[in-house]
């Protein structure tokens, strides 16, 4: 036999595979229908763990995992047709498409918006591009901006989440998992930071250097320069700008922006000290009410699955399934359990498509818990 001889047997293969799934799929659809009538539950993992075995025993030794595999996406499968001929979308979907018809058409203009540190954070530059007329309410820390939504305190709070440089924000992760919100945009910020210090002061007397943990890191390289200087970290860049300007020492400066040295007075010892030119901070705006405007392209989730082999593996084969683009993948640790994580996600889809839904359907039942954090534009 030659390549196209094998080729031809694939094909053949290939067709009599479709024409059986085809045919597993309905015979599953008839099941549902008769466990509708029956008042018996969709899954049954009993009956799956035995129809894995079995299936095992029926492999040769090298194909036993693939088949198990195999078999376990083809129960997922018949486990959403299932549901999509039965029960139609879950609750979420339907509170998802209701929200895309209640939503305005406009990002609002005018908001009361929450931002962490003082006048001239970056929070504040990403709030004044989300926003054409924000009145800003400055709060203390990051806590302290989940805690303003949650009391109605404001209508939308600003977040940063990831950097290009520095990586993932982990203390907002952390504090996704306490709060109540959702995603309404997006919005990915050019971050330029200055050393910055009162007038006169010598670069060669600098002995303390203020800024947020995220600044530090993205100007590691430039800082060997003071091998002798404290590096303190405070809660805000524009903070530390300020706490400079107030302090009366001319041994101390700030890692801090453009508008902050501007705004405290301060001089500009060097500029642009971060370690990387393209240097992004991606800042999330949050609601206490789900929102999605058009344009919406991107969600994120937020889940927990079961402690076992192969449970995250039947999470990320669902996208590649539906051809779902995923552009973050974090793991954070659940305080109080032993080895346990969420698993927050960032996926590329359009919320209007057959595939987001069908998606939406999909995870929650997988999961064993589940966070819907919206879905937004990116700016």
């Amino acid at each position: 036999m030659n390549l196209d001889d094998y080729r031809a047997d694939i094909d053949r293969i290939d067709r009599e595979l479709v024409e059986k799934l085809e045919e597993r799929m309905h015979v599953a659809e008839k099941i549902a229908v008769y466990k509708k009538e029956h008042d018996l539950p969709i899954t049954d993992e009993l009956r799956e763990r035995a129809l894995l075995d079995k299936i095992t025993d029926m492999s040769s030794p090298d194909m036993a995992l693939y088949n198990r595999m195999l078999w376990g996406t083809l129960m997922d499968m018949s486990k959403d047709h299932q549901r999509k001929a039965t029960q139609g979308d879950s609750k979420l979907v339907k509170t998802i498409k209701e929200t895309l018809e209640t939503t305005p058409k406009v990002f609002p203009a005018q908001a009361v918006v929450a931002c962490q540190g003082v006048e001239g954070a970056y929070s504040q530059a990403a709030c004044d591009k989300l926003f054409k007329m924000p009145k800003i309410m400055y709060v203390k820390n990051f806590k302290g901006v989940f805690a303003a939504i949650n009391q109605g305190l404001c209508q939308y709070g600003i977040l940063p989440v990831e950097n290009s440089s520095a990586g993932s924000v982990n203390q907002v992760y952390d504090l996704m998992m306490e709060y109540n919100f959702h995603i309404v945009r997006s919005i990915r910020l050019r971050i330029d930071h200055n050393l910055l210090a009162k007038k006169g002061v010598k670069k060669e007397n600098i002995r303390e250097i203020v800024s947020h943990e995220q600044a530090i890191a993205q100007c590691e390289d430039y800082l060997k320069q003071f091998p002798m200087a404290k590096i303190t970290v405070l809660e805000n860049t524009a903070e530390a700008a300020k706490m400079v300007a107030e302090s009366g020492r001319d041994d101390i400066a700030a890692i801090s922006s453009y508008s902050c040295g501007k705004l405290y007075g301060l001089e500009f010892i060097e500029e642009a000290i971060q370690d990387n030119d393209n240097n992004y901070t991606r800042f999330i705006c949050i609601s206490k009410n789900l929102e999605i405007y058009p344009g919406a392209n991107k969600t994120s989730l937020m889940l927990v699955v079961d402690h076992k082999p192969g449970s995250l593996y039947n999470v990320l084969s669902r996208f590649y399934a539906l051809g779902i683009n995923l552009v973050k993948l974090e793991s954070r640790p659940l305080p109080e359990r032993e080895f346990e994580f969420m698993f927050y996600f960032d996926i590329e889809a359009e919320v209007y498509a057959e595939e987001f839904a069908r998606m939406m359907n999909q995870l929650e039942e997988m999961s064993r818990e589940f966070r819907y954090l919206g879905s937004y534009s990116e700016v």
